[in-house]
């Protein structure tokens, strides 16, 4: 009997009937959260083809749009902008390899944006999320704090909001992380996924609405082996650390739970290959808009013998990442570090 493969895991695998192939397909749709339309197609783009990418597939066969008008946008409204969340999308897709060929649109109360990927593969194609092994090291490719920085922006201009925060970051710092954020967020995992089949990745999910620590429990959870995942360094766009703690338990960024959009990939790779892996990651690299101050990826746990769950030690180590274009990433630029390693005290 054919058996579908999908709960739990970021696509469904449909096992075909022809020479061992397998359809793999994903849908994902949302909301907008950053101010210009271009890069909201893009984003949207990336964040489809993302639960791809998490399983190790670095093509993708086909996309279609799914694409909702806002009622309450007039005639002129609709014109200017959704051709450029359209166009976003197109470039989006065209940048992962593939195409838009068909989709849906419709008028709701609000503007949705999403769309879904297909991908015939051979089984070589795709790596299973669940081969974690004790000894195994976390590595994360994308900063966290998107949905920080993006409200920090949105608050630029609501007074009783922004006092809550000034104290601890300047207007600058919050424009230069919501840029980085946009830019982020717009920034196809596909050079991870492809790295994965190189380094040996054992199991790999995307970082999205449930934040680092949900999607961390989701993967450990699917584990074959008796694994639980421990996370020790946060990488954070730089200062969104701060807000978050200066807003209570708003996001609880640092507590692993703060939502992320289009977020990076959360690898589980032997130990020996997790620094080559981030090398390379940074070398490679070439996120949308230019890369990213401190390359594309960082050690932040380990894997250990347990009851397949997630959790990040009491007082994680925060990696401040500057966002490019800033003075500290340009200094940062010039010098390059190695990943840090766990601390595994």
């Amino acid at each position: 009997k054919k058996k579908l493969i999908s709960i739990g895991m970021d696509s469904c695998v449909t096992p075909l009937r022809h020479g061992g192939l397998s359809l793999v397909q994903t849908t994902d749709f949302f909301y907008p959260l950053v101010e210009d339309p271009y890069m909201m197609g893009r984003i949207a783009c990336a964040n489809v083809l993302s639960d791809l990418y998490a399983m190790g597939i670095t093509e993708c066969d086909n996309m279609l749009m799914l694409l909702s008008v806002s009622q309450k946008m007039n005639e002129k409204e609709r014109e200017r902008v959704m051709p450029l969340m359209m166009r976003g999308f197109r470039d989006a897709a065209e940048e992962g390899g593939t195409s838009v060929t068909g989709g849906q649109t419709v008028v709701n109360p609000w503007i949705i944006i999403g769309g879904v990927a297909s991908v015939v593969c051979q089984p070589n194609e795709f790596i299973m999320p669940d081969g974690a092994v004790p000894g195994d090291v976390l590595v994360l490719t994308k900063p966290l704090g998107t949905q920080v920085a993006v409200n920090a922006h949105q608050w630029l201009d609501q007074p009783e909001r922004w006092n809550k925060i000034k104290l601890v970051v300047t207007k600058e710092e919050v424009k230069e992380a919501y840029q980085e954020a946009m830019f982020s967020m717009a920034t196809l995992n596909r050079t991870a996924a492809g790295l994965m089949h190189k380094f040996q990745a054992h199991a790999a999910t995307d970082v999205t609405g449930f934040g680092l620590l949900g999607h961390a429990n989701n993967l450990a959870a699917q584990q074959r082996n008796e694994v639980a995942f421990v996370i020790h360094n946060l990488p954070i766009i730089a200062k969104m650390a701060a807000i978050s703690k200066a807003c209570g338990n708003l996001f609880n960024l640092v507590q692993g739970t703060s939502a992320e959009t289009s977020g990076g990939l959360l690898v589980c790779l032997p130990r020996e290959q997790a620094a080559k892996f981030c090398s390379e990651m940074k070398s490679q690299g070439s996120g949308f808009g230019g890369q990213g101050a401190m390359g594309g990826a960082w050690i932040i746990g380990i894997v250990e013998k347990g009851d397949r769950r997630a959790r990040i030690i009491d007082k994680p180590r925060i990696i401040e990442v500057p966002p490019r274009g800033s003075q500290a990433a340009n200094q940062d630029n010039s010098s390059t570090s190695p990943a840090p390693s766990p601390n595994l005290s």
